[in-house]
């Protein structure tokens, strides 16, 4: 079986201004190129959202910033989780679902690169999946450590894959996923 291709919390709130300068401004061109290769292929599309029941959140479900972004909208027999926590595979059916169809290799991209990617990939890698993240087809916000130290959102966001790479994931370029994936 293909890998499946997993696309995280590519929503409206993500681009709120509240959430400070982004690196990576072409992840949302990658994750349509890959979502078009994927389709193209006939591969195993999975989408997942974020309904935060945090007061201030924009990704609320009753807001219009939990909408997903219209590139990213899923086509019918592609199946859409949605979740309140970082992880896509805590309180959603995701992983009975990767299982169910023998779905061992998992190809992930979306928002934020520091947080539900991260957790989503370090919970697929301890699962047992063999996971790909897409370097360019995510992105994370700049960042206030509690020592008051500034970081930018390409120092969290290369930090972040420096850390999963390796361990939890291939990390890798758009090019090369489409490349070197089995279709």
């Amino acid at each position: 079986m293909a890998a499946a291709l997993i696309l995280i919390d590519v929503q409206q709130g993500l681009d709120e201004p509240q959430y400070g300068r982004r690196n990576n401004p072409q992840a949302e061109q990658n994750m349509a190129k890959l979502l078009e290769h994927w389709r193209n292929a006939k591969l195993p599309v999975f989408h997942v959202r974020h309904f935060s029941t945090e007061a201030n959140s924009p990704l609320r479900p009753e807001l219009p910033g939990a909408a997903i972004k219209t590139f990213a909208l899923p086509e019918a027999g592609e199946r859409l989780f949605t979740k309140n926590v970082n992880s896509a595979f805590i309180g959603t059916e995701l992983e009975s679902e990767l299982r169910s169809r023998g779905i061992e290799q998992i190809v992930l991209c979306g928002l934020t690169t520091d947080h539900c990617v991260s957790t989503s990939a370090r919970m697929a890698a301890n699962l047992g999946f063999q996971v790909t993240l897409v370097s360019d087809a995510t992105a994370t916000f700049e960042r206030t450590g509690p020592d008051g130290k500034h970081w930018t959102a390409e120092e969290i966001h290369s930090c972040e894959l420096a850390s999963l790479h390796g361990e939890f994931a291939t990390v890798m370029d758009t090019a090369k996923t489409m490349n070197s994936l089995p279709s």
